[in-house]
């Protein structure tokens, strides 16, 4: 078995910068030695003249277990027969410099014990057998920009627990079947979480990662979380995952000067701290910190099978100056703020993972304008698929959260971001950033009393739906807590006891059903021709009109449809009949989604909404229903459009718009 085995093409690589498979050299690997099994172990140090692997095995006796340093890429390694998997184990480093000596875990461990312990786990990561293959075969068809793509972001600690026996976790195990069968009912195409990579602190939320390749031992084994993601693919849910190369913690066990040196991060804290959460910046000008990060992604892409990666805080790694006052910041070699390491290393980290995994998809969590994100690098852009629309999130939140009759005052806070829409890949994100630290719940963000609140948080909703970019929405969000987000207890499941919040849920899933069986919602999200404005200037009634196009189809006509569509000789098209033997007309059939809201709690009646066809326009949705807590105003289920212009369009229709509402009509064509 070659397994962990080292040559020095693998040494070459590493120092390059360029070996993507790192996770199966470094770290500890079970193998068998001339008939011998035990474990090879090898780590990273070049500044270190002493290293040792110490564990339950040797009574964490440095001097049992000593490494051998092997070629000149400071790579240190040995072989400790008769270990087994779940061994416990650390390196012991002693510095090259100076008298400095630390108990490390393994950057690379595969597992990790459960905090407040530090230690490093042996695991074999080839012996669960993966079912899903089905889901890995057709992925592309569930990730492409022209699917839809409605997210569930879950943190793992806090869905659900286990109130009954001391408020304790549920294990992956556990969560598998009820977490499927709770996004399966919701109609949710994807579920992201959390980072779920190995953390000290439960207060971090997992953002404060340790143990790079091993996800926490809070929950269960690495076996025990693939086959939550495997039971999840199973059953048609993506699954993306929270990855942070963006920093990393302080705590003695980690990253932070790991030899002695500064090894994975910045020696000038002006580079290499971020005072904003008391992290160590990845040096991400080093071959070797590159290689390990971009090795990092591949690794959970590969022996997760997870569908994407979203990449958190990428603004912070873009700017030099980034939440930093003068002076505490180094300009590039151009004298600009561009972090130019971390550009190219983001770059490079796309290429690769996009040409090993072509049907996954990475996201950017990018807060600023930088250009071309989500675009190709070889357009000069950064190479993700997707970015979250912070700006669309803000100005939204902002908007909703006033009083309605201040809403006519702040219209272009609501229209705004149609003027940069298509400019990136969108993700439309309603997430955990929004109901934490004092910001409150969603449900609380919103005006009004009682009933006014949950009417505002539907019309919120449907407005995420309705606007082009793919969707995210925080756990919680669809049943509408009352209590900001605690990592430390469950979600307040028993207020679906009342008749608000299960109509709220129902709103949600609704909208997720009808997202994902229109096209039209979602083939063009990323195109200009999926959007167009019927009115965005109604800000004396704060009403809006706009209609989301999916692909035209095409059909043919019988004589007497032909007859009453004349009026619309721009949608009709000659095309060969060859059981006639001549050419008949056909038509053009628009795949529109009509939606119109109203964000004051007045209702409007006799709303005349310009149309571009003469047909009947079914009510596909209507926030106000009684089924999701509303009054029940409406449109008897749809309304036949009349040749009376509006809008600049042939036809219009005359409608009802309920208070606090949103509005979904689909044409129907006879």
């Amino acid at each position: 078995m070659t397994a962990g085995l080292l040559t020095e093409f693998d040494l070459h690589l590493i120092k390059e910068g360029r070996h993507y498979r790192t996770y199966d050299k470094l770290g500890a690997h079970l193998v068998e030695v001339d008939d011998v099994t035990g474990v090879r172990f090898a780590v990273w140090a070049p500044n270190a003249r002493k290293v040792s692997v110490i564990g339950d095995f040797n009574r964490w006796d440095e001097n049992t277990n000593p490494l051998s340093l092997k070629g000149n890429a400071g790579i240190w390694e040995c072989f400790v027969p008769d270990l087994k998997q779940g061994s416990l184990y650390k390196f012991s480093i002693h510095s090259n410099y100076n008298e400095y000596h630390v108990e490390k875990a393994d950057p690379y461990a595969f597992a990790s014990e459960n905090r407040p312990k530090t230690a490093s786990k042996v695991w074999d990561n080839s012996v669960y057998q993966w079912q899903d293959t089905e889901w890995m075969k057709n992925r592309s068809n569930h990730n492409g920009l022209e699917v839809p793509m409605s997210i569930y972001e879950v943190h793992l600690g806090s869905w659900r627990r286990v109130p009954e026996e001391n408020n304790r976790w549920l294990t992956y195990r556990e969560m598998a079947p009820e977490l499927v069968e709770y996004i399966k009912s919701m109609g949710f195409t994807h579920v992201e979480f959390l980072p779920v990579t190995e953390h000290p602190f439960d207060g971090s939320w997992g953002y404060q990662t340790t143990g790079y390749f091993s996800p926490t031992s809070r929950f269960g084994t690495p076996d025990d979380f693939k086959f939550l993601i495997d039971t999840l693919h199973q059953n048609g849910i993506g699954v993306m995952l929270d990855w942070v190369p963006a920093h990393f913690p302080n705590d003695g066990h980690g990253l932070g000067y790991f030899d002695g040196t500064h090894l994975y991060e910045h020696a000038d804290p002006r580079q290499g701290v971020h005072h904003d959460w008391n992290t160590f910046i990845f040096n991400y000008g080093r071959p070797e910190v590159s290689n390990f990060l971009i090795s990092n992604a591949l690794f959970w892409l590969d022996k997760y099978h997870i569908d994407g990666l979203r990449v958190d805080a990428v603004a912070s790694m873009l700017y030099l100056d980034y939440s930093r006052k003068k002076g505490e910041w180094i300009p590039n070699e151009y004298g600009g703020r561009e972090n130019i390491p971390a550009i190219n290393f983001l770059r490079h980290f796309n290429e690769q993972v996009y040409s090993e995994y072509p049907s996954i998809i990475n996201i950017a969590e990018e807060s600023t304008s930088w250009p071309m994100v989500s675009k190709p690098t070889y357009m000069g852009g950064l190479g993700f698929g997707l970015k979250w629309d912070m700006g669309w999130m803000h100005d939204t939140l902002e908007y909703m959260s006033k009083d309605s009759i201040h809403r006519t005052y702040h219209h272009n806070s609501i229209t705004f971001r149609m003027q940069y829409a298509f400019h990136e890949n969108f993700i439309m994100p309603l997430s955990h950033d929004e109901v934490v630290h004092g910001k409150g719940s969603l449900l609380t963000k919103m005006p009004g009393d009682y009933w006014q609140k949950f009417a505002n948080l539907r019309l919120l909703y449907g407005y995420l739906y309705s606007q082009p970019g793919k969707k995210l929405l925080f756990m919680g969000g669809e049943f509408g807590q009352w209590k900001e987000w605690n990592h430390d207890i469950s979600l307040d499941w028993h207020l679906l006891d009342g008749w608000a919040h299960r109509g709220l849920q129902r709103w949600v899933k609704d909208l997720n059903e009808t997202y994902r069986n229109q096209p039209a919602l979602y083939e063009r999200d990323c195109q200009k021709e999926g959007f167009e404005w019927i009115d965005c200037t109604d800000a004396m009634q704060s009403i809006l009109c706009f209609l989301r196009k999916g692909k035209n189809i095409e059909a043919p006509l019988t004589q007497l449809q032909e007859t009453s569509v004349r009026k619309d000789a721009s949608q009709l098209f000659f095309q060969p009949d060859s059981a006639a033997g001549k050419e008949v007309y056909g038509r053009q059939i628009q795949n529109n989604i009509l939606v119109v809201c109203n964000f004051t709690p007045v209702p409007r009646y006799n709303y005349r909404v310009g149309v571009p066809q003469h047909d009947f326009w079914k009510e596909l949705l209507n926030s106000d229903a009684q089924i999701y807590g509303g009054s029940g105003l409406g449109n008897a289920g749809g309304i036949q459009a009349s040749y009376d212009s509006s809008h600049g369009r042939p036809c219009s229709l005359v409608l009802t718009l309920p208070p606090l509402s949103i509005l979904l009509f689909k044409n129907v064509t006879s």
